[in-house]
């Protein structure tokens, strides 16, 4: 898949260890892991955290005592993710970010995950994000990162439509169990309507005239940390990070107020809350820009406009990305169930999305 992630200076090289993580035994790899890269740790001292939330890879925290000054956060890519996934790109990316103050240091690669520093706070849930003092948060470290290369003068290709359109190369005909096969002839909508939806999202979308910036792309509750004590919040997990549009990153993260395992969308926020947390958003990105903090109320609506168009968008591809993931995931979740899920919620708010018109 070709990258646009646009680095004006070369990636730093880190140690790249010749250590394969079984997916099925992650904290035996994880200690390798450590041992090269603590020696001066003591094997019978160190303690493991095996993080369960995560549905793409797998993560392990690391530490010797109970202080949080060095923990190595050790993560494994799921199983035939690479198909999906650009590896190189998502290590640019973390390097980008790193520089620019929103992202952890970097501490290795190995075949099938890297290790990083990790970020003390807490992980969110959906009751936080609409949280205005959380949300305004998160709305200002988003803008930091759509702010990045802002000045550079080139404008990049979104990855959003090669995104999708390498996913439907990938998407599964069939499944060996019945059961399962089943389910994905009756409930996922046939290849030929996602087609047709694939080509339609393209021609409306495009036309909307959203700013392509550097995006998070996956900004889902548990992909922020909140550190309450310092009054921040930070985010993690870079690997569909990219050039995109602007109203796709955000209206994603909307979508994301509905939770993963418990999907609710009447948690989905409503206009009100939105035209706050993207004013928020719109004066923190005009003033990385360095062009103050003044907005109109027209330019809130019409970001809001864009961003409930493109989480049609992010539904979409969430759904053809679950479909995917039913296929090869080894994690003990119900991707097929996850992907109708979202079709579902794309055909219910296609037609809701579309009445709504641009300021006059």
């Amino acid at each position: 898949m070709a990258s646009y992630i646009h680095v004006p200076f070369a990636v730093p090289a880190v140690p790249s260890l010749h250590i394969t993580v079984d997916q099925q035994d992650v904290e035996a790899g994880s200690r390798r892991l450590i041992k090269e890269m603590r020696p001066h740790w003591d094997p019978a001292q160190v303690k493991l955290k095996v993080f369960t939330e995560g549905i793409t890879n797998k993560l392990v925290a690391c530490s010797v005592d109970d202080s949080l000054d060095d923990v190595v956060l050790v993560r494994v890519y799921g199983n035939k993710t690479e198909l999906f996934v650009d590896r190189e790109n998502e290590l640019k990316s973390f390097h980008v970010l790193h520089v620019h103050g929103c992202a952890p240091r970097l501490y290795c690669t190995f075949e099938n995950g890297f290790c990083y520093k990790f970020i003390e706070g807490s992980a969110l849930d959906p009751e936080h994000v609409r949280n205005p003092s959380i949300f305004r948060l998160i709305g200002r470290q988003l803008a930091k990162i759509h702010s990045i290369h802002a000045h550079n003068g080139w404008i990049p290709k979104p990855n959003l439509w090669l995104k999708l359109e390498k996913y439907f190369t990938l998407l599964p005909k069939e499944f060996e169990d019945e059961c399962l096969h089943a389910r994905f002839l009756t409930e996922v909508p046939a290849h030929q309507e996602l087609e047709k939806e694939l080509a339609w999202l393209k021609k409306h979308l495009s036309s909307l005239g959203s700013p392509i910036v550097l995006c998070h792309n996956d900004l889902l509750c548990k992909n922020i940390i909140y550190n309450e004590k310092e009054g921040r919040v930070r985010f993690i997990d870079y690997e569909y990070a990219g050039y995109n549009y602007q109203a796709f990153d955000i209206g994603n993260h909307f979508n994301e107020f509905a939770g993963v395992t418990e999907v609710d969308y009447n948690l989905y926020p409503n206009k009100n809350v939105q035209l706050q947390w993207l004013k928020s958003y719109l004066e923190a990105l005009n003033k990385y820009k360095g062009l103050g903090t003044e907005v109109t109320n027209e330019e809130v609506e019409v970001l809001y406009f864009q961003v409930n168009l493109f989480a049609l968008a992010s539904h979409f591809f969430w759904g053809l990305w679950a479909l995917i993931q039913s296929r090869y995931s080894t994690i003990d979740f119900d991707f097929l169930g996850y992907a109708v899920v979202r079709f579902r919620q794309y055909f219910k708010m296609k037609p809701e999305v579309m009445n709504l018109k641009l300021p006059e």
